[in-house]
């Protein structure tokens, strides 16, 4: 079954932007997943086709109205696929989040504009609210396209090594490991001893405490997370850096 992205949204030129290179364009191409964008235009009142309109209770900009926003989403066929609207008030998006929405059917993405959307429209829909950081972009459609890249290259056939995938950041709750490539030294800087001795055994114990240090370090918070797991080991002191 083909996984199928589609983009709400008041830019449909915005799409596919990165999404239609590498990997992911491949995966298109051998149908291993599709995507459409639903203008919200259209979908607008009046002559003028209005999307928008003032807050109630006064303030500043303008807000998506909840008839119009549930019109575009009325016109799909969702199958069973999640409603997302990406909003910085959302569920903080995750890796474990990816590899569940990369188990379902699809993606519905709302991509808001202006101050939000109405209440009653997130309400009404069952909307999930997804944020993407602690920052506000000035529209949904970059978020989205994140949230759909992050998701998209989970799925089988797409990453060209599958392996890798849980190598990666986030997937055992640590910061990945440094990595290294030729040439073997840099401006003077050169490659850990131990990735070079062809003793698995050591090189992936040298992965393993330098991204518990790496983590340590950078996310604190990643690290007291992982620190109460059952497979957690402190890490052996000086040897992320042979």
């Amino acid at each position: 079954m083909q996984f199928l992205t589609s983009f709400i949204t008041l830019f449909p030129e915005a799409f596919p932007g990165p999404l239609g290179v590498s990997i992911l364009e491949r995966a298109r191409k051998e149908e291993i997943w599709a995507w459409e964008t639903v203008d919200l235009r259209p979908f607008g009142v009046g002559r003028h086709r209005n999307v928008d309109d003032t807050p109630a209770g006064g303030g500043a900009g303008m807000v998506l109205r909840p008839d119009v926003a549930a019109a575009a989403i009325d016109s799909l066929d969702r199958g069973g696929r999640p409603l997302i609207y990406l909003s910085p008030r959302g569920r903080p998006f995750t890796q474990a989040m990816a590899r569940d929405l990369a188990t379902g059917p699809g993606l519905v993405l709302f991509c808001g504009r202006f101050e939000g959307l109405d209440e009653r429209a997130i309400e009404g829909r069952g909307m999930i609210e997804v944020s993407m950081g602690d920052f506000v972009l000035a529209g949904g459609e970059v978020a989205a396209i994140a949230l759909t890249e992050a998701v998209v290259r989970l799925l089988p056939g797409v990453a060209g090594n599958e392996a890798s995938l849980g190598e990666e950041s986030f997937e055992t709750g640590l910061l990945e490991h440094p990595q290294y490539t030729m040439p073997r030294e840099w401006e003077g800087r050169g490659t850990p001893e131990v990735l070079l001795s062809g003793d698995h055994k050591r090189i992936e114990e040298w992965r393993l405490n330098s991204a518990k240090a790496l983590t340590k370090q950078r996310r604190p918070d990643l690290y007291a997370a992982y620190s109460e797991t059952p497979e957690f080991k402190a890490p052996e002191t000086g040897d992320e850096h042979d």
